[in-house]
């Protein structure tokens, strides 16, 4: 009998932990090859994660609700069909954890005697990587509970404990140290708290009453990051957003005369998309500074040299992802439609891997496919600009022609820019909006498909 480990992979560059969502499989439950075996989330996407063993699931070293490091063993599999729970190592679950935490917390000092904190008595979550360097650093539970956090709903994360300690005796213990740049935290729209700049700003939100008859839902996890990540956007940013109506006509009959050869010939379906992404990209070219980010101090601008554009996507259950498309300006017509068709797909059957929605530079959305004719979106920090394409509508227009003016009917469609005013003025945002305009007003019917 051979008994193999079961790791948490690693699902991304930027992702350091994972909280398990469900498990599949129980203890004692046969396992094929690639079967699923428990769901988790990331602060970017929910992933399946299939077993590359066949056997028996003879241990779960964490529970549903644990935030588990990457690396970290989550399970044994046993590879003996007849294998028991019992054949499992002695190893408890919190000693598993425990092992899982040590390189991290064996790192910091020593100088505290490890504290014996009951968990149980505090009404916050922490992780086991957390738990384990507090008690390592001797932090009392109403110590740690005082930390504030940066992560989900206000969590406390490695990075804020290991910032609190070096600080922890200048302060005492009724506040935590701010790690590095100096920053302000403030109510999110699910009760944490967000950095916002050097300045206290107090969100007190409204008291709501709930009537007779009225339902209250419960925000699912996505929808608690989005409304958290839209309050702190509005808060980072100043928006504003200009707005241009292009006349679209000859890019409409281009691509309805088009779309059949494409996809006959590409076996790709040829949308809006990707000859939207496309005069963005050239767009980007021509004013790089719209494809820039702000630093944490406010004070630098970091000028990016890729250009990733985002392009938001609706999921089954109504919440919005945005998947990037890398390097969009080196891709032809045909490589943007494959990664457009590729990723809306995979978004909509939850297949996305958390790098395929990391590393925008921009974001694209369509209002248009809502039947809306303009939006104003908010920024997708730390992204300083959004552009929102409404839906595309025949009017009559006024054309002047060699023999003089006339009435016809065209395509026209709005487009919105929403951008970070701090960094991109009216006259840029405003020159780029058009710019983009210019390119689909521009298109050359003649175009090979």
């Amino acid at each position: 009998m051979a008994n193999f480990d079961l790791i948490m992979p690693k699902m991304g560059e930027s992702v350091a932990e994972a909280t398990i969502i469900k498990w599949t499989k129980n203890e004692g439950d046969t396992i094929k090859i690639d079967e699923t075996v428990l769901e988790i989330a990331t602060d970017k996407v929910d992933s399946e994660i299939p077993s590359p063993f066949e056997g028996t699931l003879i241990k779960r070293l964490f529970n549903e609700g644990d935030v588990v490091q990457v690396g970290a063993v989550i399970g044994v599999i046993s590879s003996d069909a007849n294998a028991s729970v019992s054949d499992a190592p002695k190893t408890s679950t919190s000693e598993a954890k425990k092992a899982e935490s040590a390189p991290a917390a064996a790192n910091l000092s020593t100088a505290a005697p490890a504290a014996n904190v009951d968990f149980s008595n505090s009404d916050k979550f922490y992780s086991p990587l957390v738990k384990s360097i507090a008690k390592e650093e001797g932090i009392s539970l109403a110590e740690l509970d005082s930390i504030k956090g940066s992560g989900q709903e206000g969590r406390v994360t490695k990075a804020d404990i290991l910032a609190y300690i070096p600080n922890r005796n200048k302060q005492g213990a009724s506040s935590a140290t701010p790690a590095a740049a100096p920053k302000t935290e403030t109510k999110t729209a699910s009760g944490g708290t967000m950095s916002v700049g050097e300045h206290a700003i107090i969100v007190n939100r409204p008291a709501v009453s709930v009537g007779a008859g009225d339902e209250i839902v419960e925000m699912d996890r996505m929808r608690k990051m989005i409304a958290d990540n839209m309050v702190m956007s509005k808060h980072v940013s100043p928006h504003v957003t200009s707005y241009v109506e292009a006349d679209v006509t000859n890019l409409v009959m281009w691509r309805d005369k088009a779309k059949k050869e494409f996809e006959k010939r590409d076996g790709e379906k040829l949308t809006f998309t990707p000859l939207f992404i496309e005069a963005v990209a050239r767009a980007i070219k021509d004013f790089p500074l719209i494809n820039v980010s702000v630093d944490q101090t406010g004070t630098k601008i970091i000028k990016r040299k890729n250009i990733n554009i985002g392009m938001a996507a609706a999921l089954p259950s109504g919440n919005l992802i945005v998947p990037v498309i890398k390097n969009a300006d080196e891709k032809n017509l045909l490589g943007i439609t494959k990664a457009v068709n590729d990723l809306a797909n995979r978004a909509r059957g939850n297949k996305l891997q958390p790098d395929e929605i990391q590393g925008g530079t921009f974001t694209l959305t369509n209002v248009g496919s809502f039947g809306n004719l303009m939006g104003t979106p908010i920024i997708l920090q730390p992204q300083v600009a959004i552009l929102a394409v409404g839906s595309i509508k025949k009017k009559p227009a006024v054309l002047e022609t060699p023999q003089g003016d006339v009435i016809a009917i065209r395509q026209f469609m709005f487009l919105s820019l929403s951008y970070d005013h701090r960094v991109v003025d009216g006259s840029l945002g405003g020159t780029f909006l058009r710019r983009v305009a210019d390119y689909l007003e521009q298109w050359d019917i003649n175009r090979p498909a």
